[in-house]
């Protein structure tokens, strides 16, 4: 549970998120067309973002692991679906980046339908991360994947990175705008977690939240 006042997760539940990323976490498999997505098994909880966003970074801080998830300072090196066993308690899919990427415009178009895909036919999907550079808010590229995921009815939460970056004053108007951005999105998650993969600020919150959203899905 968390402190409506305040958003902010309640000891046990930061202790529940510590405990679920503690134990192991494991590459399992990875897919980089529709038929080679893995069989549903259990609860999948997936991370997209823009290329570049910091995605793969969060996922290492998150599992306390520095080489769980390949980073890259050239945007568009994840190119499927990775999936990572995290304990026996959930997969987390790791999305390929989208927006500007390094590669040809057709391999784009090949992950654009790949990510939709997934997302329209994942029963097992129990929320979407998405994740969003506070340095810029919300662009029209990420407004557009909102959209289809409001369309197919797929629950999300925006995760702001690369918060490390930004003054206190920055940060509370970022905030607030996605916020207000949100309220009408059926599908959207109200509470936006701000993060950083440098200073590890925000990783308890993140931890919290899936563990929440677990507790919430009797997994």
């Amino acid at each position: 549970m968390t402190d409506a006042a305040t958003d902010e997760p309640t000891p046990e539940l930061l202790e529940a998120g510590r405990l679920l990323f503690a134990g192991s976490a494991d590459f399992t498999s990875a897919a980089p067309a529709l038929g080679a997505l893995p069989p549903m098994d259990g609860v999948e909880i997936a991370f997209a973002g823009r290329s570049n966003v910091g995605k793969s970074s969060l996922v290492n801080a998150l599992t306390g692991r520095n080489t769980l998830a390949r980073t890259s300072h050239t945007p568009g090196r994840t190119q499927q679906l990775n999936f990572f066993r995290i304990g026996e308690r959930f997969t987390l899919v790791d999305m390929p980046g989208y927006g500007y990427a390094q590669v040809e415009k057709a391999k784009v178009e090949a992950w654009t339908k790949l990510i939709h895909a997934y997302l329209k036919g994942r029963s097992n999907l129990a929320r979407v991360y998405v994740l969003i550079d506070s340095r810029h808010g919300l662009k029209e590229i990420d407004t557009a994947l909102l959209d289809g995921l409001d369309k197919a009815a797929v629950s999300y939460q925006l995760v702001l990175t690369k918060g490390d970056a930004l003054k206190k004053s920055e940060i509370d108007k970022r905030i607030e705008g996605i916020r207000t951005a949100l309220a009408r999105r059926p599908a959207a998650y109200p509470e936006v977690l701000l993060t950083s993969s440098r200073d590890d600020r925000g990783v308890a919150e993140l931890r919290a939240s899936i563990a929440r959203l677990l507790q919430e899905r009797g997994a």
